[in-house]
């Protein structure tokens, strides 16, 4: 059964994402060093391959800069997260994110000063939400 299209981010491309928001602006050989730097050997067609199904999704913009091309991120890393968080907490939770955040606590080892920060996450959020 052939894979389902999405427009949220793979594991690779996600990869390739961290690579652009931490370097701005990348040529392909740019892209593929920090890749081989971070333990991911990929051939420059599969490179460039990934880096069109970005462009495609609309992650990634280019530009050319004399014979090469130049990539850079159109969405904020942030934008990313929300959008794999959305996507995730749709398909695996049914939209409960109740159910996500207990996944976590009990599929995990969850550091307390994870679940400290998470508590002032959700006493900030309540209070935001009173009249």
């Amino acid at each position: 059964m052939p894979r389902r299209k999405t427009r949220t981010l793979t594991e690779v491309e996600l990869e390739f994402m961290q690579v652009l928001w931490d370097e701005g602006e990348a040529s392909t050989e740019a892209v593929q060093e920090a890749l081989r730097r971070r333990g991911r050997e990929l051939a420059d067609g599969s490179v460039r391959k990934v880096l069109a199904i970005l462009i495609t999704k609309g992650y990634v913009t280019r530009r050319r800069e004399g014979r090469a091309h130049l990539y850079r991120a159109t969405v904020p890393q942030q934008e990313a997260r929300h959008s794999l968080v959305a996507d995730l907490l749709g398909r695996a939770f049914g939209g409960s994110a109740a159910l996500m955040v207990a996944s976590l606590l009990d599929g995990r080892d969850v550091r307390a000063g994870d679940i400290e920060a998470i508590k002032k996450l959700i006493a900030e959020r309540e209070r935001e939400d009173q009249p």
